[in-house]
């Protein structure tokens, strides 16, 4: 029987439990068949959207690393889950029409699960801080991404949101921080990634807060030097 107190000390070098990667799988696969219905489309888009939003993270997070294998077509429950998830959602749609709001919760939780999948697995193949929080957002919008862009979309993280791809950001860092630098539990860091994740995004919607765009800094930037002009000659003058 292990010590109790085994559990609050962290070993990086091995992976968070396979069940996580698949509930990322099915989440994300749910994510794409709640759009595909949203769209009204054919079972195959109801597949195609499954599979992109449950797998395309992850693939895109393997094929970054080349390391450690590609999830999508090392595990055999990957591919047959995104494609039974595409399924139920087209033969019965009923019960998910009937939670409101459910896409946006199911979008969000599948960012933070693909965020912890991806952050995790950089940190057990020892990359960078920068490089771990990068596969975190990489893996978390990624399946979004592409969805967006099969869609014909110009995809979610390059628009003005409600703070997307920053939850990603967000969570992916708090997670390689609280493992790495503060030696916590990957259970509890994990908990807490999520946390972050879905309230940072959900305080977004709530409080109306989007990404800028249409920045410019220029006018600014000449006010401010025009200012200095004005205010060193001001001075020149008063010591003269």
């Amino acid at each position: 029987m292990p010590d109790f107190f085994e559990y609050l000390s962290p070993n990086v070098a091995v992976s968070l439990p396979a069940w996580l990667d698949l509930a990322s799988v099915a989440v994300g696969g749910l994510t794409g068949a709640l759009v595909a219905r949203e769209r009204r489309l054919d079972p195959i888009g109801f597949i195609g959207l499954s599979m992109l939003c449950g797998l395309g993270g992850g693939l895109i997070r393997d094929m970054a690393m080349q390391s450690g294998g590609v999830y999508m077509l090392d595990n055999p429950y990957a591919i047959p889950a995104a494609v039974l998830i595409g399924l139920v959602a087209f033969l019965f749609p009923g019960p998910f029409a009937r939670i409101p709001n459910l896409i946006e919760w199911v979008d969000i939780i599948s960012v933070g699960l693909f965020a912890l999948g991806g952050t995790d697995k950089a940190i057990v193949h020892g990359l960078l801080p920068i490089s771990a929080v990068l596969m975190g957002t990489l893996t978390g919008v990624g399946g979004g991404m592409l969805r967006d862009v099969f869609l014909g979309d110009v995809p979610r993280i390059f628009k003005p949101s409600n703070f997307y791809a920053v939850c990603a950001v967000a969570g992916s860092a708090v997670y390689y921080v609280l493992v790495m630098f503060l030696g916590a539990n990957k259970y509890l860091a994990a908990i807490l990634l999520m946390a972050v994740t879905v309230g940072l995004r959900r305080w977004s919607l709530s409080v109306g807060a989007t990404t800028p765009a249409d920045v410019n800094l220029v006018p600014r930037l000449k006010c401010l030097a025009r200012t200095a002009r004005v205010t060193r000659t001001h001075k020149r003058r008063k010591d003269n």
